[in-house]
């Protein structure tokens, strides 16, 4: 029993530690059903979500094994019967196949996508970096913060002509990097600067 363990503690811990090289070199790969990426996380459609707990995967598999044989050779070493140290150490194992899941589906949730989406930008003020002709004679420049960055995109305006400088507010995405915008409404007895 006691080199169940030992062998149990040796290969999880040999597997977590070389994810941890390979993860520090990026090249670590523990890819669930189909998912993708360090961290087991799914890939749909372009956009990744942390949805759904991944229990077998190859890092909980590790960190299971792992605690299974630490537990049950600790156990032992406490002087518990072999069936005691057996029920303790499935039961450590399983509470940390778990833990490691739910850890690993938290840490998920603080990666961000750094890609600004234009869709985003639909009811965000912005300001007129070069003219927009009205009516939707010709094509603009405007700039915002999207994401925590400044962006530009081109922009028509149906409304009149916008001058560099002016406020406005996107009100729609009408092509890959083009946004429509309408001045921003100013409240009565508000002067503009």
């Amino acid at each position: 029993m006691l080199a169940l363990f030992l062998f149990s503690l040796v290969l999880g811990g040999s597997v977590l530690l070389l994810q941890l090289v390979l993860g520090a070199g990026g090249l670590s790969h523990d890819a669930p059903d189909g998912a993708h990426g360090g961290f087991g996380h799914a890939h749909h459609g372009g956009h990744e979500h942390a949805s759904g707990l991944h229990l077998f995967s190859v890092r909980t598999l590790a960190a299971a094994v792992a605690f299974f044989g630490g537990a049950g050779w600790v156990s032992l070493r406490a002087g518990l019967p072999g069936a005691v140290a057996l029920v303790v150490a499935a039961a450590v194992g399983a509470g940390a196949l778990v833990g490691t899941a739910f850890l690993m589906r938290s840490m998920l949730r603080f990666e961000y996508d750094g890609t600004a989406r234009i869709e985003g930008a639909v009811g965000l003020p912005a300001r007129v970096y070069l003219a927009v002709p009205g009516n939707r004679r010709g094509l603009g420049k405007v700039q915002l913060t999207l994401q925590n960055r400044t962006v530009e995109y081109q922009a028509v305006s149906a409304h009149d002509d916008l001058p560099t400088g002016a406020d406005v507010i996107v009100v729609d995405v009408v092509g890959p990097d083009t946004v429509e915008v309408v001045p921003t409404p100013t409240l009565p007895g508000e002067v503009d600067v």
